[in-house]
């Protein structure tokens, strides 16, 4: 699910993982939440971005922190 929906392009937004090649990044959609957004007003910020967008950049995180903190260990 997570490499349909997530996509690192280099020459967009620096190369920072994005939702299905649309220029919102991982980051931008989890900043929110972590700003204590709900996920109606995430998708209302963000048109073109749906529910398994969400879950996939929630999905997307979790692997990463989870392979960092591996290596951390």
């Amino acid at each position: 699910m997570t490499t349909e929906r997530i996509t690192i392009e280099p020459g967009k937004r620096g190369g920072r993982p994005c939702i299905r090649g649309l220029r919102i990044s991982v980051y931008d959609v989890l900043s929110q939440f972590a700003s204590g957004a709900m996920e109606r007003d995430v998708l209302d910020d963000f048109p073109g971005l749906r529910h398994a967008d969400v879950l996939a950049c929630f999905a997307f995180a979790a692997k990463r922190e989870h392979g960092s903190a591996r290596i951390a260990c």
